[in-house]
């Protein structure tokens, strides 16, 4: 079973011979406690190109000291990590592999680099002896395992927090190290700092290009960038099918169909429209390969964000049809879809568990008749488990994988229209204008319907026209500036009102459904009645409300406010 727990820690150079100043005083600091000497053995896993490591992730198993066993670390800030621990074993835990799988694709998970470390252990304590942080002084020898085989060798100091300690003790510490003439490490992390110093020379010419690849990316890119992680892995065969749509004929393979995109369009140059386009949908596409192992952790939201980086991207497709190729970005379009639609059994039944818990807590307890709390309860407890499980068997399948694959194709060689060439003052505009001219059509179409199942479907079509509309127009507010950003906000408004109308209609029909079960085991349905009306009369407050919203939305001056 793996554990998780944050990581805060500072890292400083130092020399075999190299003294630690007196900390005493420093944030509370009472007395440093002399552990002693323990030998560490750490092999770090990674794909043969690097991969993990381009995204600043560490995958290692180590003996020795008081945790060993697999730790596999994701940055989350300057200095921070999350760090997951999982019993050792001989073979990598099928469950850190899981949540590197966005990375690693089929990709094996290889020894790359070993470390062995002498570390002298000092544990900082307050006035009661109470932990606050650990210090370290590592003695440390590396060794590459992967083609030319080079060494190295340095000295560090690390110093780490204890759990719940003030991170502010950390600045303290570096204070009184730098004074004693101990600088901050040039290098993130003991890995890094490997995998630069043994790097191969020119006698293995696959292996430096790797490393150059590596280090390349890793200077220019964030946390959460694949695209270092892809670069000098292009021989490798996880491409070859990258553009084939799944369960269908195979497209032509990637070489032929990267040809034919740089035919079809140009190499960007500097302010073009579709530089900005391509940035947004690699934004999206990272954040798909951050979530994924979010998602599998479970963690607060990870559904959700995961959901909305799908649609944004297909949105974006759709949107900017001028700039990108529809006849390449469809059947991309149609997968993404599709992920979202599995990932979203998931997140629909969230919501809609936490939208009947707000209803009942509205009523008064007279009104609550039956165990209607520990039906709705076991309602999302099962049907949460299951949507839970349906998500991650869905992020283990071929098709979620060939998808993550195809992205990365079709970035690297994005099926550019000569718009892509436009000035972004021109091109954008016109994009997100058509956008809202769909909108428009839709919701005029939504308002001469008469009250019904007519109108309800057509408010839901309105309301994805309106989240269309929206992220099409956050996507150029980096360029276009403040219109584009009030017109996102006015078109979320318009979202949020057909957004409350479509979720009522869902929960009637769970409503409903929990209904005819209480009925059939002998209980009220009383309650599930009584919100069944309320939902109704929401529905209608929202369809009187909409004119008004979507009559601010659509004021005068908007057009012209985009250039349009």
């Amino acid at each position: 079973m793996a554990e998780t727990k944050r990581e805060i820690e500072r890292k400083y150079e130092a020399t075999p011979d190299t003294e630690v100043p007196d900390l005493t005083g420093a944030a509370g600091i009472a007395d440093v406690v002399e552990k002693g000497v323990t030998e560490l053995d750490a092999v770090y896993y990674d794909t043969p190109g690097l991969r993990l490591a381009a995204d600043k992730i560490t995958l290692r198993r180590r003996t020795g000291g008081e945790d060993e066993g697999w730790h596999l670390k994701f940055p989350v800030a300057t200095g921070i990590r999350e760090e997951i621990h999982a019993p050792l074993g001989d073979t990598v835990p099928r469950v850190l592999a899981g949540l590197v799988r966005s990375r690693t694709r089929d990709t094996p998970l290889v020894p790359v680099v070993r470390l062995r470390s002498s570390r002298d252990v000092r544990h900082l304590v307050d006035g009661q002896g109470r932990l606050l942080a650990e210090l370290s002084l590592d003695t440390v020898h590396a060794e590459r395992l992967t083609p030319g085989n080079g060494t190295a060798g340095w000295t560090e100091i690390e110093v780490e927090l204890a759990d719940g300690a003030d991170p502010a003790l950390l600045g303290s510490v570096g204070k009184r190290l730098r004074k004693a003439g101990i600088k901050p490490a040039s290098s993130p992390s003991k890995l890094a700092r490997a995998l630069a110093e043994t790097e191969p020379g020119p006698a293995t010419a696959s292996g430096a290009a790797s490393a150059a690849a590596l280090r390349n990316a890793t200077a220019a890119a964030g946390p959460g960038d694949t695209a270092a992680a892809h670069a000098e892995e292009q021989a490798s065969s996880r491409h070859a099918d990258a553009f084939a749509p799944a369960g269908g004929e195979r497209a032509p393979k990637a070489p032929e169909a990267a040809k034919s995109v740089r035919h079809r369009g140009a190499r960007l140059g500097s302010g073009q429209a579709g530089e900005h386009v391509l940035a947004y949908l690699r934004e999206q596409r990272d954040a798909i390969v951050a979530l994924d192992p979010a998602v599998r952790r479970d963690l607060p939201d990870s559904v959700h964000q995961m959901r909305v980086a799908t649609r944004r991207m297909r949105s974006a497709f759709k949107s900017f049809r001028k700039i990108v190729d529809r006849s390449v970005t469809d059947p991309v379009g149609e997968e993404l879809k599709w992920l979202a639609g599995e990932l979203g059994t998931a997140r629909d039944q969230e919501v809609m568990a936490e939208r009947l818990r707000g209803r009942l807590d509205e009523l008064p307890h007279r009104l609550l008749l039956g165990p209607v709390r520990s039906r709705l309860r076991i309602w999302a407890t099962s049907h949460r488990a299951d949507a839970r499980r349906r998500s991650i068997a869905v992020l283990d399948t071929e098709r979620y994988l060939s998808l993550l694959d195809t992205l990365d194709a079709l970035l690297d060689e994005p099926p550019l229209l000569p718009a892509a060439k436009a000035k972004p003052a021109v091109a954008l505009p016109k994009a997100v204008l058509k956008d809202y001219d769909r909108l428009a059509a839709r919701v005029e179409h939504a308002l001469d319907l008469p009250a019904g199942h007519e109108r309800d479907l057509a408010m839901h079509d309105a309301r994805k026209a309106a989240k269309r509309a929206r992220y099409s127009g956050e996507a150029v507010t980096p360029v276009l500036g403040k219109p584009a950003k009030r017109f996102a906000k006015r078109m979320k408004a318009v979202q949020t009102v057909l957004g409350d109308h479509q979720d009522s209609v869902v929960a009637r029909e769970t409503l409903r459904d929990l209904a005819v079960q209480a009925h059939a085991a002998g209980e009220s349905a009383f309650t599930w009645g009584l919100l069944f009306g309320r939902e109704e009369a929401t529905a209608a407050d929202r369809e009187r409300e909409l004119p008004e919203v979507w009559g601010e939305a659509s004021r005068p001056g908007l057009r012209a406010a985009l250039g349009g």
